[in-house]
């Protein structure tokens, strides 16, 4: 165990690498480039250097967990150890998303089979039609804050379902 008192401010990609939030310290390094890492509330790149007390958020998936920094370390630590240098903040219902049923529906087909028919695409097109995609609320209203669909307002559509 490495145990780094006399460090003020290690690399943000460096320590996310060493409390276990990323596998590899390039998938750390690639999710500050991307956007996905934020400290105390900005944006920040690799290089930026965290310090005692700093507060990470890291987006993962669906999944946003946020960290609070305890100790600097800047050596890769088994899992055990992780608490004694990143306090989890995450909130529960960020952590329920992983427990989320995920709805996918695949339709097999033998193999050498060919193409589907008319008739084969036909009666799978009506197999898509009978399924229901209820989506929550909640998480339809954050995706419309995603991608900026805020003011959508599907009441006033300008089409009609003939027109389809």
């Amino acid at each position: 165990m490495l145990l780094i008192d006399d460090m003020e401010e290690v690399r943000i990609d460096k320590y996310l690498w060493s409390i276990r939030v990323y596998k590899t310290r390039s998938e750390a390094t690639d999710a500050c480039k991307g956007g996905k890492i934020r400290l105390n509330g900005g944006d920040v790149k690799p290089s930026k250097t965290v310090k005692v007390g700093d507060v990470l958020v890291a987006r993962k998936g669906p999944v946003t967990y946020t960290y609070r920094v305890l100790q600097l370390i800047d050596k890769r630590q088994g899992a055990k150890l992780v608490p004694i240098y990143a306090e989890n903040l995450t909130p529960q219902e960020e952590l329920d998303k992983l427990r989320a049923p995920v709805e996918t529906f695949f339709l097999k087909r033998d193999r050498g089979t060919g193409r589907p028919t008319k008739k084969d695409r036909r009666q799978m097109d009506s197999l898509w039609g009978n399924l229901s995609f209820d989506v929550p609320d909640d998480i339809a209203e954050r995706f419309a804050s995603d991608f900026g669909l805020d003011d959508f307002d599907d009441s006033t559509d300008s089409y009609d379902d003939d027109d389809l």
